[in-house]
Order: C-alpha cells, then structure tokens, then sequence
C-alpha cells in the first residue's frame, strides 16, 4: 500500500492509495461544496448541478455518458452533502484511463437549459417523495432549527420554492465559483497507475483557469427548541434530538466517534439494551457527524406513538448516568473493537479508501492510512470521552418529532 499525491500548477490535488493487490480502481472527483455554500435564493443548486453534470458536455450528450461507463462495465453515482459533493466509479484497472478521461470532460458539463428545465421536474418530485416517505424530514426539519442562522441549516435538496425560482444562469454562475481546480481533488485507491493518472489529468484539466474560493466559516450559537410535525398517516413516531459535537478539526472527534457507539451502536450499546432489546423502540441510536466547523450529536428514535414519553424520559436517564458516572474499560474495549472492525472491513472496498482518502485530503490536507485511523482510536481513553461529555452536553438539545400525535410532552432538558 502506497499513498501518492501529486498537484497540477492550477492546483488541482490528485491523491491515490495504490494497492497492486486489488482487482479493481475507484476514481472521483471530489468537490468542496455543498448546502451549506449555498446563498438562500439558490438553495438546492449543489444537489441539482450534481444531477446536471449526467447531462453532459459541449461534446457528450446524456446518452454517450451513459453508453460509455457501460461499455467499461463501471458503477457510477454521485451524492451530494452539506460540505462535499462526489462524482465516483469503479472499474476494471485496464479501464483507468477511459474512466479518468470521462470524468474529467463530465467536470466541465455544458448545463444546457433544455436539460436544466427537464431535469428541474425530477427534483421536485424528488423533494415531495422524500417528504412523503418516513420519516417525512424529521432530520432536516430539526437541523433547521438547531443551526437557525448558520450555512448548516440549508436543505441539501432545497425546498420547493427555491427549486422553482432557480435560473440556469444562477447555476451556472454557481459552477464557476465553486468548480475551481483549487476547490477540487482527484482520488483515486485500489490498482493504480498514478503517473498515468497525472498525465491524463494534465491533459485533460490542466487548462482549467485558476482561481481561489474560500468557505466562510460562522460561530454556532444553537438553541434548544421543541417542535411537533403531525403527520396523521404515519403509524410511527419519529423523534430527533439534535446537540453539539467537536468539528472536523477537533482531535476529539476520535472520542466523539467511541461515545456515540458506546451509547447508541446498533448492538450491545446502553440505548439498544435499555429500548431496542425490550422491544419499547423499533430503532435508536446514535451518530456523529463532522464538519468544518460544527459538530453534530444526533439520537435518533421510531417507535409506537404511545410511547413516545416514556422512551424519552429512559433516553435521558441513559444519558444522565453517562454524564454522572461514565463508562467501563471493557465498555471502550468493545467500542474500539467494533470501530476498528468496520475500518478494516470498509477499506476492503477501493470505493470506500478513495472517498476517504479523497475527502481527508479535502479537509486538511492530510493522508491517513485504515492503520493510522486505528491508532487513533485505539489511543482514546476513558478520560477523552468523559471530557466529550463533559464539553458537548448531550440534553442540551434541539428536538423534533414527526407522526401521528398532535402534541408531545416533552422532557425538560
């Protein structure tokens, strides 16, 4: 295993994790925007330029796209977050420079306003469906309010207003901005050949004008708000409860990462024997998420709406003994065990190390190796996540329900 990196003199980062054992590549072109870059009046247009860019070229049109990853037999997709988009595909290694060559004219699509029109239709019917489907934007609805006032807020879809009102001349002016060589990083794992990938990134790229984009960072000054979404068809209730983490420059993160297994994993966690096991919830747990400058605590919850009450008040007492008394060597022992696990067993997949190496090297420059990622677990201690909790209190919360009850009481936190 060797990392390499290289960058184009408009600045355009090209990194690999070359494995001459894999049977496979993984390319993407990774792009630092997102939701949370967007001004109010083009809410959705990351989302919506991610989709534009299938469209195709001045040369390509929807149809060759998709003709040429299939004649390669790739898998291909895209997604779209609130810091990062990427565009991605895996491949046979003898297909590494097709796929290099393609995704590099798809970087630069023609945004044609035939399609853009066309392609507005799926969108909004995207938005509906999702806030027709359980849990009928229950997430998005209480980040709204707990990030009130800062980027984080923004939907990553948008809303039905702003994708009407959107123009292709605001997307296209969105893409200059934020489509810079300087923005971007080309990443690749699996069996690579990196100095094939640089010259056909010279090629290819190297004409890209070179200009400099910043993300504004903000303060968060989040709030605990109490809001209830009734939705009269839902046979579940959903709850979120929404509180503050350390960011992705946070060197608590790693504990951060521990506490949210160790409370809420999906098997043998506190959450799951005091709730899952008992069968008082359908689903609970923990996550953490980072950002660059925020983090995020979410418990999330779905059980019968009648035990709404009685659930909350068992999340808090988890919580509340956590924050009083801590946890037990063993209980850590298992939740590193279990992070390193799916660590090791993720970067089986070039998919998954390219996306990571890719997005790592977006935030801060940085290679880390599936064995540095350990290590760093593996040197928390009870005391770092303690000072997690102790630093991010988890009932200072934001929380938002969504199903069929009117009314909720809830807790008070």
């Amino acid at each position: 295993m060797q990392f390499r990196e290289r960058s184009l003199d408009n600045g355009l980062q090209i990194v690999a994790e070359c494995n001459p054992d894999a049977r496979s590549i993984a390319l993407a072109f990774c792009v630092n925007t997102g939701s949370r870059d967007e001004h109010l009046e083009v809410s959705g247009v990351s989302h919506f330029l991610e989709h534009m860019v299938f469209k195709g070229t001045d040369k390509l049109s929807v149809d060759d796209v998709n003709q040429r990853f299939d004649q390669m037999g790739a898998e291909y997709n895209a997604w779209t977050g609130k810091e990062h988009t990427s565009y991605y595909a895996v491949a046979l290694p003898e297909y590494q420079g097709e796929v290099v060559k393609l995704w590099c004219e798809l970087m630069r699509p023609a945004l044609r306003e035939d399609d853009f029109n066309t392609e507005k239709q799926v969108i909004l019917e995207e938005i509906r469906m999702y806030d027709d489907q359980p849990p009928f934007g229950a997430d998005e609805a209480c980040e709204e309010d707990y990030y009130a006032g800062h980027p984080l807020a923004n939907r990553v879809l948008g809303t039905e207003e702003s994708v009407t009102q959107l123009g292709v001349d605001a997307m296209r002016a969105y893409f200059r901005a934020h489509y810079t060589p300087q923005n971007m990083v080309l990443a690749a794992a699996g069996q690579v050949d990196f100095d094939a990938i640089v010259e056909s990134a010279e090629r290819y790229c190297g004409m890209w004008s070179n200009e400099s984009v910043s993300r504004e960072t903000h303060s968060l000054q989040s709030g605990c708000h109490r809001r209830v979404i009734q939705r009269p068809a839902s046979s579940q209730q959903y709850v979120i409860q929404l509180s503050s983490g350390p960011s992705s420059q946070d060197k608590r993160r790693y504990a951060a990462h521990l506490l949210v297994s160790l409370l809420g994993d999906s098997s043998g966690s506190r959450l799951y024997w005091e709730l899952l096991h008992p069968g008082l919830a359908e689903q609970i747990s923990t996550h953490y998420y980072e950002y660059d400058d925020a983090g995020l605590m979410m418990t999330w919850m779905c059980c019968a709406p009648e035990s709404v009450e009685n659930n909350l008040r068992k999340i808090r007492s988890v919580y509340e003994e956590a924050h009083a008394n801590g946890f037990q060597d063993a209980e850590l022992t298992r939740a590193k065990t279990k992070l390193n696990s799916r660590l090791v067993l993720s970067g089986e997949r070039p998919q998954n190390r390219m996306l990571s190496v890719g997005l790592g090297w977006i935030r801060d420059r940085r290679y880390r190796s599936i064995r540095d990622e350990m290590e760093a677990f593996n040197a928390v201690t009870l005391e770092d996540i303690h000072g997690v909790l102790r630093d991010f209190p988890l009932l200072q919360c934001s929380a938002t329900t969504v199903g069929p009850r009117e009314e909720v009481v809830w807790d008070k936190s």
